[in-house]
C-alpha cells in the first residue's frame, strides 16, 4: 500500500472560475444581419467557450434572433451570451465607443488585409495584455451567411481580417469563423499572458 497522499481535489469553484484574458474583456464580436438562428447560437458557443461574453448584432433577420428556439438550441451552456447581447440598426452604431476594429472577409483585392495570426497579435497587443493597464476597446465584425460585409461596412473598419483557405471555397460558414478567431485570440492571448508571467521578478 502506497504512503503517497492523493492529491486534492479541485474544488467546485474552482472548477467553475473562468480565465478572462484582457483581450476576451476588451473584445465585442458584432454579426452583421445575420439570416439563421442555428448560425447565432453556434456563435454565441464559439465564444463563451473561448472567454468571449461581449455579442452585438446588427439588423438581423426575423428568424436570427436570440430567443429563437434553435438559437438557444445551438447555444448549449452559452445562453447568457445570447440573452446579453446588444441589438443595433447600423454598424456605425455597433462600433461606437470602439477604438479598433477589424472586418472579416474572404474576399481578394482589399486594402488593410492582415492574416488571422498577425490580426490576433495586433488584437492582444491593443487590449494591453499582462501587466500593462487597461487598452483599447476592440471588435471584430462578421457579415451575413450570404453576402458576407459590404464595401460600406468594411470602410467603418480600420482593417481587414482574412481566414486563409486551402480549397477554392468563396467562404466558411460564419459559426465557424467565429470560432476560428476565438480560438486564434484565446491561444495568443494565452502566450502573451504567460509570457508575461515569466518575465515578472519574483515574488518576496
Amino acid at each position: 500500500m502506497s504512503d503517497t497522499p492523493n492529491p486534492p481535489k479541485p474544488s467546485k469553484q474552482a472548477s467553475k472560475e473562468r480565465l478572462v484574458l484582457p483581450v476576451a474583456a476588451a473584445t465585442r464580436f458584432i454579426l452583421v444581419g445575420t439570416h439563421y438562428p442555428e448560425n447565432l447560437g453556434a456563435a454565441a458557443r464559439a465564444m463563451k467557450v473561448m472567454g468571449l461574453t461581449r455579442l452585438t448584432l446588427v439588423g438581423p433577420s426575423r428568424l436570427a434572433r436570440p430567443e429563437h428556439p434553435m438559437a438557444v438550441k445551438m447555444a448549449v451552456k452559452s445562453y447568457e451570451v445570447l440573452s446579453q447581447a446588444a441589438r443595433v440598426d447600423t454598424l456605425a452604431e455597433a462600433l461606437v465607443g470602439v477604438d479598433f476594429s477589424l472586418g472579416t472577409s474572404g474576399r481578394t483585392g482589399l486594402r488593410r488585409v492582415l492574416p488571422l495570426t498577425t490580426a490576433a497579435q495586433e488584437l492582444v497587443r491593443r487590449a494591453g495584455a499582462g501587466s500593462r493597464g487597461e487598452g483599447e476597446q476592440l471588435a471584430v465584425v462578421f457579415g451575413n451567411e450570404k453576402t458576407g460585409l459590404s464595401d460600406a461596412d468594411l470602410a467603418l473598419c480600420d482593417a481587414c481580417l482574412r481566414i486563409p483557405m486551402a480549397a477554392a471555397q468563396p467562404s466558411i460558414n460564419l459559426a465557424q469563423a467565429c470560432q476560428l478567431v476565438a480560438y486564434q485570440l484565446f491561444v495568443t492571448g494565452l502566450a502573451e499572458r504567460e509570457g508575461d508571467h515569466r518575465s515578472a521578478p519574483p515574488s518576496c
